[in-house]
């Protein structure tokens, strides 16, 4: 048995599993019995972790539907099924002035932050259609909150939470969860190493990518599903509370307010 033991026998498939959050995550499942799927576009990277976790890996760009798709195929074939998606694969290009935004760049960050993440949904409902699974996304704080320094790596992790929040309720008579991580701060590649340098030298906090992979733990391990899990220095995992939006005016409707999530047998019409 495992050092952990939570989810022994069970087969997690990890997508931008050879550095950062998603190598910290290959550990964390692995240490609690998971037998883990590494998928990466690095093969290198991602052959390392399989190797260190005694998992499998696979090369793909999440950004390709077909190779996506390849990835959970052959996670199946290795292992006969996929109980847990850890949709990760994440880039940043650090534009703040959108006036400078390159298409190129626009298009790339968006096929691996969004595409990926749709692609990469689909691909695990599928496989876990028949017995059920738990799905986590990775958004960021910038999911829920604005980030000015790069307003489209805003914009792809906001859509990361809408799909995610949006899915949930549609899964739960599959027995699939689907929830996101939003980390502040992490020591990743995303960061170059002079931010890192200025953030430390201004006593600001890094998060190291084990606090991510504990949440991510947490998540799939709570049987929770459409909730954001904000991620931050010296902090537990919290749910964050999106709060219900006014609901029209007339009809009746005076007073009501419009659900924020309803994923079990709470109604979607409005309440009272």
């Amino acid at each position: 048995m495992s050092a952990d033991g939570r989810l022994d026998g069970k087969v997690a498939l990890i997508t931008g599993g050879g550095s950062g959050i998603g190598r910290a995550t290959c550990r964390r499942l692995a240490d609690a019995g998971a037998r883990v799927f590494v998928v990466d576009r690095d093969e290198a990277s991602a052959r390392a972790v399989a190797e260190e976790v005694g998992g499998s890996f696979f090369v793909a760009d999440m950004g390709n539907s077909t190779e996506v798709n390849a990835a959970f195929g052959a996670c199946v074939e290795t292992f006969d099924v996929v109980d847990i998606a850890f949709l990760n694969a994440g880039i940043s290009i650090g534009v703040a002035d959108l006036t400078t935004l390159v298409d190129d760049d626009y298009h790339r960050l968006m096929r691996v932050n969004v595409d990926g993440v749709v692609f990469g949904l689909r691909a695990a409902i599928r496989a876990m259609e028949a017995r059920g699974g738990a799905i986590v996304a990775t958004s960021s704080l910038a999911g829920i909150i604005p980030f000015p320094p790069d307003p489209v790596y805003d914009a792809s992790k906001h859509a990361v939470v809408g799909l995610v929040r949006s899915a949930a309720p549609t899964l739960v008579a599959k027995n699939i969860t689907v929830n996101t991580v939003n980390p502040g701060i992490v020591d990743t590649n995303i960061l170059t190493q002079a931010a890192k340098d200025a953030l430390r030298g201004a006593g600001f906090p890094i998060m190291e990518p084990s606090q991510i992979a504990d949440a991510v733990h947490g998540l799939v391990t709570s049987g929770v599903t459409g909730q954001c899990w904000v991620c931050q220095p010296g902090r537990e995992a919290v749910p964050y509370a999106f709060r219900d939006v006014p609901g029209p005016r007339g009809g009746g409707t005076e007073g009501r307010r419009m659900p924020a999530f309803a994923a079990d047998e709470e109604s979607w019409a409005t309440r009272s």
